[in-house]
């Protein structure tokens, strides 16, 4: 009796116990009718923050977008590489090209496992053509137009833009592209294609495991580096008369086996186009994935200085950043950074990029020589679990607070591969407050779901964050960054 008293005490302790820890968890985690609700408020928000500007369907805003294009195919990066026998890594490593199999496994497990966005040049034709004969015998292999340029034009076209394209295009490439697209450059038999190596959050590869959902891009492209369609696009340019040039896909020219001296003589004919532009026309530029050295210092002496304003993700910040500041640039960063330190490292690009301009300005003032010499006044960085634009007050980009909104909401929109938002395919990853600046005793601004766009003034410039619905269910990254940018732009011209 007096075992059987102990029994039942001691199960009746192990009920309690269990019930407590059940309440804890209950009590530290929301239940999920509160989440929705919390999500369909921070929705319902941004889409009014969106709505508050439209468009002009009737005096449709003109960008010009260059350059080149291609066609992507999309596979899931692990089940390509099991295919095809390729091992993973012993150790990742990185390569700023490709030359073998080997190779590839270290380059795609060391960006792999942190999630990180990357693009490479193989120089090895035959296994680019092993991997993308692999890549069509996948069965849920998908193609897509690729390209920053033609990816951006795509998604402004759609926004209600009418759009001048740089680049050479075959002709089924030119039948698929919106009848609001018009493109300068020569047709080509053949488009180029980019393997897009996919892959989703928590995928598994040999030891490595992937923190967020991301892709590692291979090309072996030999037509957009050398911008083969400038010359026309330049051509077209004063009578599109645009209200913006977008300059991108100038990764491709990374790592890329020019002759001596041919890489510069582009750079510089890209540098007379852009300054040749009207003063009042804005210049936007998009970063992407570079690792040359040299190509980065090309980029800050040819066209950063020609731009008003730059688009980037969470790796491209920190490269951009290290350079300017004499460092080695940056190849891997964080992939989940917090927004202090996100706009910490914005304001010093923003400042660094400023003073610059600053001091060209005052030495061809001082050499009596003129010169176009741009300042910064917009910089939008996209990351996984927010958007945050700086723009310079009284400058000609309007509506940041819409624009952040768009930009937001567009990230959910293309990652899921839906213009509709389903919530049950969302949710956010960014902290319930954040800190504005690394700096001890900085502001903490908390994310209010009927106002989840939170935007204040500092010095000569307004900052404005904005959570994303982060897509649960991924139907593509690729090109999110240039579908985020260019969606960020369209409320601001």
């Amino acid at each position: 009796m007096e075992g059987g008293s102990r029994w039942s005490w001691w199960r009746c302790g192990s009920v309690v116990s269990a019930l407590v820890v059940l309440l804890a968890l209950w009590l530290k985690s929301p239940p999920r009718a509160v989440l929705d609700e919390r999500l369909d408020a921070v929705l319902s928000s941004l889409l009014r923050a969106e709505r508050k500007v439209g468009i002009n369907n009737v005096a449709r805003p003109r960008v010009a977008i260059g350059f080149g294009g291609c066609v992507d195919l999309l596979v899931d990066g692990v089940s390509l590489l099991n295919k095809l026998g390729v091992s993973p890594a012993e150790q990742p490593l990185h390569h700023d090209y490709l030359e073998n199999a080997v190779q590839l496994a270290e380059s795609f497990a060391y960006f792999f496992a942190p999630g990180a966005a990357a693009e490479r040049f193989m120089l090895n034709d035959t296994l680019f053509a092993e991997l993308v004969d692999g890549a069509r015998d996948l069965p849920e292999n998908r193609w897509s137009i690729g390209g920053n340029a033609p990816v951006m034009a795509s998604r402004m076209a759609a926004e209600g833009c009418d759009v001048l394209l740089g680049g050479s295009f075959s002709a089924d490439f030119n039948d698929v592209l919106s009848k609001h697209i018009t493109v300068a450059g020569n047709e080509v038999e053949e488009p180029d294609i980019h393997l897009i190596l996919e892959y989703p959050l928590g995928a598994s590869w040999g030891r490595f495991t992937s923190r967020r959902a991301n892709r590692y891009i291979v090309h072996s492209d030999d037509h957009n580096p050398y911008l083969d369609a400038m010359e026309e696009f330049a051509g077209k340019l004063e009578e599109f008369k645009p209200d913006l040039l977008v300059v991108g896909g100038l990764q491709m020219m990374d790592s890329f086996p020019f002759k001596t001296g041919e890489r510069e003589a582009l750079f510089s004919r890209l540098a007379d186009l852009l300054t040749s532009s009207t003063p009042q026309i804005g210049i936007h530029f998009e970063m992407a994935s570079f690792v040359e050295e040299s190509i980065m210092k090309d980029l800050l002496h040819y066209v950063i200085p020609n731009a008003d304003s730059l688009g980037m993700n969470e790796q491209e910040l920190p490269n951009l950043l290290s350079l300017l500041k004499g460092s080695n640039i940056t190849v891997l960063s964080d992939p989940n950074p917090r927004v202090a330190t996100v706009l910490d490292q914005m304001r010093e690009v923003y400042r660094i990029l400023n003073q610059r301009s600053k001091d060209a300005q005052a030495g061809s003032e001082a050499n009596g020589a003129q010169g176009q010499v741009k300042p910064l006044t917009r910089l939008h960085v996209h990351t996984l679990a927010f958007q945050a634009m700086i723009v310079t007050q009284a400058s000609q980009w309007k509506n940041t607070m819409s624009a952040t909104a768009k930009a937001s909401l567009t990230a959910n929109r293309h990652v899921c591969g839906s213009n509709d938002i389903d919530l049950s395919k969302a949710r956010l990853i960014m902290d319930d407050s954040f800190s504005i600046s690394r700096e001890e005793g900085s502001q903490r601004i908390p994310l209010q779901e009927t106002k989840p766009v939170s935007c204040w003034n500092e010095e000569d410039y307004e900052i404005c964050v904005a959570p994303v619905l982060v897509c649960t269910d991924v139907y593509q990254t690729a090109g999110g960054g240039d579908n985020i940018s260019a969606a960020g732009l369209v409320l601001q011209i």
